[in-house]
C-alpha cells in the first residue's frame, strides 16, 4: 500500500471538489483540521469541509481521514470474517451535498482504501467507492448523463460499469421500504481484484468523474422555481436519506463502530427532514412521478439519443 500515493490523491481530490462546489455555490466552506493522537482507540487526522446555508447548498461536506486502528469494527468484516480482530489503517474522501433547491438532486461520492494486517499474515489490501444520485423531481436528462459519466469514467476497465451499477442498485435500495434510495450510478467494495495499482487507477478514475457528473445538473436546476410544496416533499424524502445512512450504510457504521468523529461522520444528514404516517403522493402529480418512473430499475446510460 502506497500511504503517500494515496494521501495526496485523495487531499487533491478533496481539494478540487470543494474547489468546484464553491465556485457554484458562490460561498466558502469551513475547514476544520483534526487530530487523533497515538494510543487512543483511533489515531490519524483528517481535514472536515462544510458548507451550511450556502447559496446553492443547504448542507454539504466532503471529509478526508486517514486513520489507524486497533480492530477492525464488525461493518468492515461483514463480507470478509477472517479479518475479524485485525489492526487496520482506512484513509479516503467522502461527500454528502443536500442543495436547498428540491429541483437539484442530492449527491454523494466516496472512495477509499483500506489495509487490514492480521497477525502473522501479508496486509490485506483494499478499494471501495462510488457515486449516486438521489433526485427529488426527477429528469431523465440528468439521470441519463450521470450515469453515462459513471459508464466513461470506468471504460477503461471492461465490464466494470455494469457490474458497479448493478452493485449500486443493489446496496442503496432501502429493504424495509422496498425502495431504491434514488437513481444509482456505481458502486463498489473490498475490491482489488485487479491488484494495487490498477485498482487505484480504477478508483481514481471514479473520484475524477464526480464534478463532470454533478455539475452540470447543478447548473441546469439551481435558478427551477419551487415552493413550500416542493420543499415539504423534498424533506419528507429527506427522511428516506436519513434511514439508509443510520439503518444500512456501511461507511456511517464503520465510522461509529470505530470510534470516529460523530460531527464528521454525521454530515451527511440533510438539515431539514420531516417523516409522515403512512403516506402516498396523489396519482399522477408530479411527486408521483418520482416513484413510478425513477426509484425502479433502470438502464439509464443507455436510454435517450
Amino acid at each position: 500500500m502506497d500511504t503517500q500515493a494515496l494521501r495526496h490523491y485523495f487531499l487533491d481530490l478533496q481539494r478540487r471538489i470543494v474547489a468546484g462546489a464553491e465556485a457554484f455555490d458562490g460561498q466558502s466552506f469551513l475547514t476544520d483540521t483534526w487530530t487523533r493522537e497515538p494510543g487512543g482507540r483511533l489515531e490519524g487526522d483528517g481535514i472536515t469541509r462544510l458548507i451550511e446555508g450556502g447559496g446553492v447548498l443547504e448542507r454539504g461536506g466532503c471529509n478526508f481521514s486517514h486513520v489507524k486502528g486497533k480492530t477492525l469494527p464488525p461493518s468492515a468484516t461483514a463480507h470478509r470474517p477472517e479479518l475479524a480482530g485485525a489492526p487496520f489503517e482506512a484513509m479516503g474522501v467522502s461527500l454528502v451535498f443536500h442543495p436547498r433547491n428540491p429541483h437539484v438532486p442530492t449527491v454523494h461520492l466516496n472512495v477509499r482504501c483500506f489495509a487490514a494486517m492480521p497477525e502473522g499474515r501479508a496486509p490485506v489490501v483494499w478499494f471501495g467507492g462510488g457515486m449516486d444520485l438521489t433526485p427529488y423531481y426527477g429528469v431523465e436528462d440528468d439521470a441519463v448523463h450521470f450515469h453515462r459519466v459513471c459508464r466513461h469514467a470506468l471504460s477503461p476497465w471492461a465490464g466494470m460499469h455494469e457490474r458497479f451499477k448493478a452493485w449500486c442498485d443493489d446496496y442503496f435500495f432501502l429493504k424495509h421500504r422496498n425502495e431504491p434510495r434514488g437513481v444509482g450510478g456505481i458502486f463498489y467494495d473490498d475490491f482489488n481484484e485487479l491488484g494495487f495499482e490498477q485498482s487505484f487507477a480504477m478508483t481514481r478514475a471514479v473520484g475524477d468523474a464526480f464534478l463532470a457528473a454533478y455539475v452540470p445538473i447543478v447548473e441546469k436546476r439551481r435558478d427551477t422555481p419551487y415552493g413550500e410544496r416542493e420543499r415539504d416533499f423534498q424533506a419528507y424524502r429527506r427522511g428516506r436519506y436519513v434511514e439508509f445512512n443510520l439503518v444500512f450504510d456501511r461507511g456511517t457504521l464503520f465510522g461509529l463502530q470505530s470510534g470516529g468523529r460523530t460531527e464528521a461522520i454525521l454530515m451527511s444528514m440533510p438539515p431539514v427532514v420531516n417523516w409522515r404516517y403512512s403516506w402516498a403522493p396523489e396519482p399522477g402529480t408530479p411527486e408521483a412521478r418520482l416513484y413510478t418512473d425513477f426509484l425502479r430499475p433502470r438502464d439509464w446510460a443507455n436510454e435517450g439519443p
